[in-house]
């Protein structure tokens, strides 16, 4: 099997908070901290049994908190 260069290769599937807020400020063009984040999970966002965060599962929320925004401003 081949090593991986890097040291800590990211899961995505199970990433710490700062790990997450610093890959997703760094792909989305605005910045994310591990407050926004913690925030969210306080509001509903799934963590892993360990702790960690799913980014699949926060991207998730994320669509279906927009969706009821948009419901709600739509009167849905």
């Amino acid at each position: 099997m081949k090593n991986d260069p890097r040291p800590n290769p990211l899961n995505p599937t199970a990433m710490s908070f700062s790990d997450a807020a610093r890959l997703l400020s760094t792909v989305g063009g605005q910045p994310v901290s591990e407050s926004t984040i913690r925030a969210d999970i306080e509001a509903g966002v799934p963590t892993n049994a360990d702790g960690t965060l799913n980014l699949v599962h926060y991207a998730a929320w994320l669509v279906r908190e927009m969706g009821r925004s948009a419901g709600e401003r739509n009167g849905d």
